[in-house]
């Protein structure tokens, strides 16, 4: 097997590109093909059974699969990309496009990160969200913990508006989070009508992943209906002992909603993990209180199931679970949780769900991959989430077959975000590629060495370029900023 485009720039103008003996994946859910991919330039030339012609560059690439660039719906690369643009976790798991913005934090103004991307470009191609956060805190400030006043929340559609006209994709929330927990839902379909205006769409880390997970997923089919927006759930997951074994009965809810012609998807990373700030376990805020933490510690299984991955104030603490902890120094559990908040907090990894609930979730056609990790994150999913999918989930447990799994990585999220060039493998749209081995591909990436990189991932494109050689990045900086279609 001969790889030669992983010395190449791309195609240079009036040369041509043939990837000829992959099985190609188009991304639609279909079948493998035996065809072959002509490539000109950024784009997609031809795809069939085509010959290679006089003075064509040629990838052999008998044995693997040939499929469209993965698209991360839910990434946190924002301050990432600056100080690493080969973006090196997300190129080697198949990443071509990610969206950050997420869960209601964002850069703010939109435009000019976006034009700061565009004057320092990257590996990957970026879109951004408006976060519901990071307007709440223009313009209420340090005075957010309280709901806001008509006034206020007209300032905050204003803005919302002005982002999505800017590019921003529609309007982000993170509504267990600090600062938007606060909102009432009155405030946020308000501000879902203002990203409705320019063609935006909602997506939401929902009010509470927990035992009020069905109170949430109610808040956004609430949202979706008044707002009379497309509405997206962020990772979707059933956090707490309360609602395990409870995701076909969430499935049912949704499905109801979309039966009635409510535009609402959501996203799944394939991990029984969560990785937060500490203060998430508990949703009364009340940190020091004995009781509160001892509730939420059982919510979701025990201390064990929490582990301190970041704490700057007790950096011994790192990648031990709050249970070795409290064992190493004689306390209880529920001591180190309120010490380590009173010190400054950290941020943990909570293993708080069950694989037949995240099963039941992924298996829906509306439900889509996305990582939730990002440059430097310390969960493995940073690193390992698509190739987990494809070597764990498809080739090992079978729960979906190999071109529907694409399909949830490739087309479905960019029709989500309404990208009409990426996402399939066909003539006139962009060269967002990825070559992958499907015997082999598999993460590597756990939770004691988060930023192991997978492996079987051979190539990755983007716009054409080699951004990915099997090992190691290129110097190939050819993503772009994309707005809001």
């Amino acid at each position: 097997m001969r790889f030669l485009a992983f010395l190449l720039a791309g195609s240079v103008f009036g040369q041509t590109l043939l990837i000829e003996g992959a099985s190609v994946i188009d991304g639609l859910g279909g079948p493998a093909q035996s065809v072959s991919v002509r490539l000109s330039g950024d784009k997609i030339l031809a795809v069939g059974p085509l010959k290679a012609i006089a003075g064509e560059r040629v990838i052999d690439a008998k044995g693997l699969v040939l499929s469209p660039g993965f698209i991360d719906v839910h990434n946190h690369s924002d301050r990432g990309l600056a100080n690493d643009p080969a973006a090196e976790s997300q190129t080697s798991q198949g990443i071509t496009t990610l969206v950050v913005g997420v869960d209601g934090g964002s850069s703010y103004p939109i435009e000019a990160w976006f034009v700061q991307r565009t004057l320092r470009p990257v590996a990957v191609n970026v879109l951004s969200f408006a976060g519901h956060a990071t307007v709440r805190s223009r313009v209420m400030g340090a005075d957010y913990r309280r709901p806001a006043t008509a006034a206020e929340i007209s300032k905050m559609a204003e803005l919302v508006e002005k982002e999505v006209r800017d590019g921003a994709l529609g309007l982000s929330t993170g509504l267990e989070y600090e600062i938007g927990s606060y909102s009432t839902s009155e405030e946020v379909i308000a501000l879902a009508k203002a990203a409705a205006k320019h063609g935006g769409i909602y997506v939401s880390h929902i009010r509470d992943e927990s035992d009020l997970a069905f109170d949430s997923f109610r808040e956004v089919i609430r949202i979706a209906s008044e707002a009379h927006i497309p509405c997206h759930i962020s990772h979707i997951k059933l956090g707490t002992v309360a609602v395990w074994n409870k995701a076909r009965e969430a499935v049912k809810m949704i499905d109801e909603a979309r039966a009635k012609g409510l535009d609402i998807t959501a996203d799944f990373y394939p991990y029984d993990a969560w990785s937060s700030t500490i203060t998430v376990l508990v949703p009364d805020k009340k940190y020091d209180n004995p009781v509160s933490v001892k509730k939420a510690l059982d919510d979701v299984g025990g201390p064990q199931n929490v582990t301190i991955i970041n704490c700057a104030k007790h950096p011994d603490y790192e990648f031990k679970n709050l249970q070795q902890i409290a064992d190493a120094k004689k306390v209880s559990a529920v001591d180190v949780f309120i010490g380590v908040v009173k010190d400054g907090g950290a941020s943990v990894v909570g293993h708080a769900m069950t694989e037949a609930d995240m099963r039941e979730f992924f298996v829906q056609p509306w439900v889509m991959v996305a990582s939730d990790g990002g440059i430097g994150m310390r969960h493995p999913r940073a690193t390992g989430t698509f190739p987990r999918v494809l070597g764990r989930y498809v080739r090992e447990q079978e729960w979906v077959t190999l071109p529907e799994a694409v399909r949830k990585m490739t087309s479905l999220p960019a029709a989500r975000l309404g990208l009409k060039d990426r996402g399939v493998i066909r003539a006139g749209f962009e060269a967002d590629l990825v070559l992958f081995d499907p015997a082999v591909v598999m993460d590597q990436s756990t939770f004691p060495e988060p930023g192991k990189l997978s492996m079987g991932i051979r190539q990755v494109m983007v716009n054409g370029q080699v951004v990915w050689d099997g090992s190691k990045p290129t110097a190939a900086r050819p993503g772009v900023v994309i707005a809001r279609p």
